[in-house]
């Protein structure tokens, strides 16, 4: 890719990235750090912007770095079974955690609303239901 491609800081503004971000990515094994030629740059294939895409946008679905990862490596793939199956357990995974996030806000409200009731100068209902033993 000799005098092509782009360095590591055009690579993350035309990715919307930091380029710490890029590094972080490639000590993951999620992008490949490309050979740094004797007294030169190294240099991303313009390729790299659609991966960089592909791994904020498979994280924006709540994928992990490791799922990305699984995902990446079928990307090139014939085997939409084992991407789905992938995209199955999420979908579970963020099914559980919405019900764990909804029981959350449930007794949030519910502290909030005796803190309303209390008196001003009396002991916190949500400091006290923070600080009782379980």
């Amino acid at each position: 890719m000799r005098g092509g491609g782009m360095t590591i800081g055009g690579l993350a503004k035309a990715a919307g990235v930091n380029v710490e971000t890029i590094r972080y990515y490639q000590r993951r094994g999620l992008v490949d750090e490309p050979v740094k030629p004797p007294g030169g740059q190294r240099r991303y294939a313009d390729t790299i912007v659609g991966r960089l895409a592909f791994i904020r946008r498979a994280q924006q679905l709540g994928f992990s770095l490791e799922e990305v990862k699984s995902l990446l490596q079928l990307a090139h793939g014939t085997r939409p079974a084992d991407t789905r199956e992938i995209a199955e357990r999420k979908y579970a995974e963020l099914g559980r955690r919405t019900q764990q996030l909804d029981g959350m806000r449930r007794k949030l409200k519910q502290l909030i609303a005796k803190s309303l009731k209390a008196k001003p100068t009396g002991p916190c209902p949500i400091i006290l239901a923070l600080s009782a033993p379980e």
